[in-house]
């Protein structure tokens, strides 16, 4: 008899990899954290200028407030982080010389893993090489890693065992298409960031075989590349992405892999779009960097109330909400973001049945003079979420709807009554800073 329960087993070619679905525990939890951490994080320097999306080429890329980018934006010979490095480090000073000054000797994954589950994350994806081509495990095809130099542990393996271990899926990111190491030529607009990648196979090669190497070796949950694939590799994505299915059952991939494939859609700070049609991801920094940046202040960091807006109108708009923290290079996070996540933390503690394990309803979000008015379901409720309430008593008048509502927080002072084809909801004493109010109707 033929087991109609097990797995499906992908070949690879594109026919064979559309079976594939986004995992349940992926529509599920909502929340993700993102971690960049690496030899930029040494330096810690990026001007705080605009969000992504805002300005594009050579001002964008010559003022990058990306702490990450930081040898790109010293390549590029002019502007704020060239300035820094000349003046702090000299002319002379090789980025790689940050790979010896980056020890991570206060890094503590079992303290990283507590602190997101304290936020409600479901899952956490954390950098394993970024574009300066810099790996955070002992990959066995360079010498360039952190098993090798600077910290001299597997950040990666450790940061896995901790996760899981407190319940949450790990994922793991990897720039595929640019690492400055194989080809450093300087980005100044948005065309060169693919037209300046290594177009060799030897690259496409290596990439190939170290995303091979943390498949293997880790089990991603979420296999998280950046930018794009290269090229030269295009051929041997479906094999690749064929055996990480095959590898990670409970696997998903994001959509730069140059437009040939996708489980879900990203938009980062302002760039990209979105549709409420189809699964998609909201990432982005708590500042304007996602690389720790020693600059940022207070005024540049989300406030929890707008942490909370941000993941109350991504999920309602069918997304996942994956918040990014920049650890410093010693291994400990920066105060101000660990009180960011505790604070969505408490909130998703009284809140969370309207936000996990949810789907995103028919209804389309308002944004009336009051409030902005979110929905979310499940097959037996209806939630209804409140948000951008100002201090004080605020009525809310939400035509077209219907249903017994009470709040998630029995504290929250309000009346709900019906109101034509619609409800009334008015709320009393409210403090702006507690974020949304959530509301369930029984269906």
């Amino acid at each position: 008899m033929v087991d109609t329960h097990m797995k499906p087993t992908y070949r690879p070619t594109w026919e064979s990899l559309k079976q594939h679905t986004i995992p349940d525990w992926y529509q599920d939890c909502k929340l993700g954290i993102f971690i960049h951490w690496g030899l930029y994080s040494v330096p810690a320097f990026a001007p705080p200028t605009v969000e992504l999306g805002v300005v594009n080429n050579e001002e964008w890329f010559c003022n990058n407030p990306y702490a990450e980018w930081y040898f790109n934006s010293v390549n590029i010979g002019r502007g704020p982080s060239y300035e820094h490095h000349i003046e702090t480090y000299g002319k002379d000073f090789p980025y790689e010389n940050f790979a010896d000054m980056w020890k991570a000797e206060k890094f503590d994954p079992a303290e990283w893993a507590t602190l997101f589950k304290e936020a409600g994350a479901g899952y956490v994806v954390l950098v394993t090489k970024h574009h300066d081509g810099f790996c955070l495990f002992p990959s066995k095809y360079t010498d360039y890693h952190a098993g090798n130099r600077g910290p001299m542990r597997d950040l990666v393996g450790e940061l896995s065992n901790e996760v899981r271990d407190k319940g949450m899926k790990m994922g793991l990111y990897y720039s595929g298409i640019i690492d400055w190491r194989f080809a450093s030529d300087p980005i100044f607009t948005d065309d060169q960031v693919s037209l300046n990648c290594s177009p060799t196979y030897e690259y496409a090669d290596y990439a190939y075989k170290q995303s091979l190497e943390l498949i293997d070796r880790y089990h991603p949950s979420l296999f998280w590349n950046d930018i794009g694939w290269p090229f030269a590799g295009e051929r041997n994505l479906p094999y690749l992405l064929a055996h990480y299915y095959n590898t990670c059952e409970d696997g998903l991939v994001n959509d730069r892999f140059n437009g040939l494939w996708k489980d879900f859609s990203t938009k980062e700070y302002q760039y990209g779009t979105v549709t409420k049609e189809e699964k998609w991801e909201m990432c982005r920094g708590l500042g304007l960097s996602f690389g720790y940046n020693a600059v940022e202040g207070d005024e540049h960091i989300l406030s929890v109330e707008k942490l909370i807006s941000l993941l109350v109108s991504t999920v309602a708009n069918n997304g996942n909400l994956l918040i990014n923290i920049g650890p410093k290079a010693d291994g400990t996070i920066p105060k101000i973001q660990a009180e960011k996540l505790q604070g969505l933390g408490s909130w998703l503690k009284i809140n969370g049945e309207a936000i996990y394990k949810t789907r995103c309803s028919e209804r389309n979000s308002m944004q009336l003079t009051s409030a902005d008015v979110h929905f979310t379901e499940t097959n037996d409720a209806l939630y209804l979420i409140l948000d951008n309430l100002k201090d004080g008593t605020s009525s809310v008048l939400i035509p077209s709807v219907e249903g017994e509502f009470q709040p998630l927080d029995k504290k929250v002072n309000c009346e709900v009554k019906k109101s034509g084809d619609g409800i009334e909801i008015t709320i009393l004493e409210h403090t702006a800073a507690n974020g949304a109010v959530a509301f369930k109707a029984v269906k």
